[in-house]
């Protein structure tokens, strides 16, 4: 699929209102003088931009080029000095260090087992300044058992139709997104599919990971400063490099 197609798809069926509370919820839990992000899997840029806007130094990094140049030409258009890294949180040896990493979207949920969590929560924590925040979000066991199974959602305009499906995967708190995209080319309708798979862990698993690494944290819910409940959808965990 080229950047282009891309870009429209992405931009298409993301939510633009969860970047205003992503962004509303890390300045709450950033402490003062912590100006200097770092933000995971920046994808387009439209939260980088945002962070930039208020006055932080950014720096985006994400694992597909296609994103990161449409991210690089978001933040021109908007006269912002944000650096860009194309790069793999698996490995974020030589990269600077910060006094803030955010990671949303779920995008950890996209680590293939619970070895490539850790070590992605290692990695932060070694490029962190003391002191440091490291903020991200997950979906919860609910969200992926409860409510993606059997999801189904087709939306449509003149020139974009989508079709979202999605299934439970093999592993235990998984799922797999089977997503089908139709972009208008001229008169005809090109195909482009998908396939997104999603795991995520307890609560518990996750509290454990990040003190053996080293963190203390907090953990909220739904964008909320609230403790999570039985069917909380997103947990946020805002974790301290002490």
């Amino acid at each position: 699929m080229a950047y282009e197609t891309f870009a429209f798809v992405y931009d298409e069926i993301m939510d633009e209102t969860l970047y205003d509370q992503w962004l509303a919820f890390t300045k709450r839990h950033l402490t003062k003088g912590q100006e200097n992000i770092l933000e995971l899997a920046c994808g387009t840029g439209d939260l980088a931009v945002k962070f930039a806007e208020e006055g932080y130094q950014v720096t985006g990094l994400d694992l597909s080029e296609e994103m990161l140049t449409i991210a690089s030409q978001r933040g021109i258009e908007a006269d912002l000095a944000i650096q860009w890294i194309q790069g793999d949180m698996l490995d974020l040896k030589d990269i600077g260090t910060y006094q803030a990493v955010t990671c949303y979207s779920d995008s950890l949920c996209y680590m293939k087992n619970a070895e490539d969590v850790v070590k992605v929560f290692q990695g932060v924590f070694d490029l962190l300044e003391k002191d440091g925040t490291f903020i991200f979000d997950v979906h919860s066991t609910y969200q992926i058992d409860q409510v993606f199974p059997e999801y189904s959602f087709h939306d449509q305009t003149e020139e974009f139709a989508f079709l979202w499906d999605s299934y439970p995967g093999e592993e235990p708190h998984s799922i797999e997104h089977f997503l089908t995209f139709f972009v208008k080319k001229g008169e005809l309708f090109e195909r482009f599919d998908e396939l997104h798979q999603e795991r995520t862990y307890s609560l518990n698993t996750y509290q454990v990971m990040l003190a053996e690494v080293g963190f203390s944290f907090e953990v909220f819910a739904d964008f909320e400063d609230e403790n999570p409940k039985e069917n909380s959808q997103r947990w946020f965990f805002v974790c301290h490099k002490s």
